[in-house]
């Protein structure tokens, strides 16, 4: 025993030494490395950083295949691509340090929001689908984005907050002709109406029916950009259309909008039983081996 501590007491003596000021920096270290993390997953940073990580891996490729020519301008085009990166990542770069100089986010950045808050239950779910089908039939123009997992922040500032539970007579009376509120989007986070009168990007694919309106531009394009799904109702055919991931479907019926609603709220519940599931097999199983 003497023997294993004096050969324990030896290994311990070629770490370096560990003091309160390594014991700070690694903090200070991994809230940096968290802030930083959380910004690209909450921006749309994310998508363009996977574009960055293609080209990285096609650099690697050419490396392993000796493709020196396309190595040759990779090389000649870096310098150009640091600057490129600055001017593409401004928006960004400009919130981040405006976050940075606002007191609040230091409290607000430590807080993570539960993810139950931003899901839908099947009650407003049925709420929302009422209120969009009795908008088409009197050919009421509508725009509805209902938050995913990516955060709609920066286009909740461009509208008026309402932060109201949904209700079917509330939307309907927002998307009113001739009302202050009627005209942009109205944002949806879990069960709330977070805002109204949002503006939205609109989509630049030249391959969109010409038949289609603003606001279907303007449907496709947050879903071209974030994991939104957004409800349109065309103001001239009353018709009921439903925008994902740069893709538009027409709903002919409520209750087929209400299935899709809920068949995205069912796959979050069904992750969550699952987890929940698994954490009390893990429990039960450690209780058998006590």
């Amino acid at each position: 025993m003497t023997g294993f501590l004096s050969n324990l007491k030896g290994w311990m003596s070629l770490l370096p030494r560990f003091s309160f000021g390594n014991c700070l920096e690694i903090i200070i270290i991994t809230f940096i490395v968290y802030q930083v993390l959380n910004w690209i997953m909450q921006t749309r940073a994310f998508a363009l950083l996977k574009g960055i990580f293609v080209i990285l891996l096609f650099t690697f490729m050419a490396f392993i295949l000796k493709l020196n020519t396309i190595l040759w301008i990779i090389e000649k085009c870096s310098t150009i691509a640091v600057i490129a990166l600055v001017v593409i990542f401004q928006p960004e770069l400009r919130k981040a340090l405006e976050q940075l100089g606002s007191t609040k986010y230091f409290f607000s950045s430590l807080i993570t929001p539960d993810k139950h808050d931003t899901m839908m239950t099947k009650e407003y779910a049925s709420m929302l689908s009422k209120a969009v089908f009795r908008m088409a039939k009197v050919k009421t123009g509508a725009l509805i984005v209902i938050e995913q997992n990516e955060t709609l922040d920066d286009y909740i500032k461009t509208g008026i907050e309402i932060d109201g539970l949904i209700s079917t007579g509330l939307i309907i009376n927002t998307f009113e002709k001739n009302t202050p509120l009627h005209d942009g989007a109205v944002i949806v986070r879990g069960n709330r109406i977070v805002a109204a009168t949002c503006y939205l990007p609109l989509s630049d694919n030249v391959n969109i029916s010409k038949d289609l309106g603003t606001r279907h531009r303007a449907a496709l394009g947050i879903s071209e950009v974030t994991d939104s799904i957004t409800i349109v109702v065309s103001e001239e055919t009353g018709g009921v259309s439903w925008a994902y991931k740069g893709k538009l479907i027409k709903v002919s019926e409520e209750a087929a909008l209400d299935s899709l609603l809920y068949s995205r709220i069912n796959r979050a519940e069904v992750r969550s039983f699952k987890t929940k599931l698994l954490m009390k097999s893990s429990e039960e199983g450690n209780r058998d081996e006590k």
